[in-house]
């Protein structure tokens, strides 16, 4: 696992609508000692544009999150975009419908599966983000697995959100042992619970093992980890730096 951290965009979507917010924000990602990005959330922006601001503050893109409809649309200009932001991975962050059976699992392998083979032509991953849905069952198995039987391809590979294995009752650290080889990056949140409910928090301030979690992404050789909040209590750049200054203590 790459030993800086990166900064998942979206947490900071408000803040990356104009391209002049956009390098702002990247410099402050930057200050606070963040290596590299997941594009996702911001404005449309060119890869021409996001590379000169990647440049402009020494950081690089690792992943996306772009919408279907690029993907299954507009092919050839993403697989154009990524090669121009100099990123390998590029993904998506649900499935469309976000239901979990078989009807909406099966429209997304069949559209889905010309994509993946283009992309792996051109040297690039697809990568898939889950959330909770994707741990319902359907006849005693996950829809995370059955989608991974179904999309076999090996350049088709998991975003794998670390909060949300844990909200749906998954041990995170022992489910990505488990997956060595299928993860392209992981994202990292902590969960915590208020007023009986589980929501977002900054990482060490909830209740996930990350001990256990980051020596699971360590032995599964995963690439890269990004602190990701996708709601902050307050200013989500004070998020950004408090999960960080964590993370630089279990380095």
């Amino acid at each position: 696992m790459d030993k800086r951290w990166g900064a998942q965009y979206y947490t900071i979507r408000d803040f990356c609508q104009s391209l002049e917010d956009f390098d702002e924000s990247s410099r402050k990602v930057k200050e606070m000692g963040y290596g590299f990005i997941q594009l996702s959330g911001t404005g449309d922006f060119t890869g021409e544009e996001v590379k000169k601001v990647m440049d402009k503050h020494g950081l690089f893109v690792v992943s996306t999150h772009r919408d279907a409809k690029k993907y299954l649309e507009h092919l050839e200009d993403e697989i154009k975009f990524h090669k121009t932001i100099g990123c390998d991975v590029c993904g998506i962050g649900i499935m469309p419908g976000g239901k979990a059976d078989m009807e909406t699992v099966d429209a997304f392998v069949n559209n889905f599966t010309p994509v993946v083979k283009r992309l792996k032509e051109e040297g690039l991953i697809f990568a898939y983000h889950n959330h909770a849905f994707e741990f319902q069952k359907i006849d005693g198995k996950y829809v995370f697995d059955i989608l991974t039987e179904k999309m076999a391809a090996d350049n088709f590979q998991y975003i794998l959100d670390v909060y949300w294995l844990a909200y749906s009752g998954i041990n995170p650290a022992k489910f990505i042992r488990e997956r060595k080889g299928k993860i392209a990056c992981v994202h990292l949140k902590d969960l915590k619970i208020v007023e009986k409910q589980p929501t977002y928090a900054e990482i060490g301030q909830g209740n996930i093992d990350w001990d256990d979690v980051l020596e699971a992404c360590r032995e599964a050789e995963v690439p890269y980890a990004l602190v990701e909040q996708d709601e902050c209590d307050a200013n989500p750049f004070d998020s950004l730096k408090i999960s960080i200054e964590f993370l630089k203590t279990k380095e």
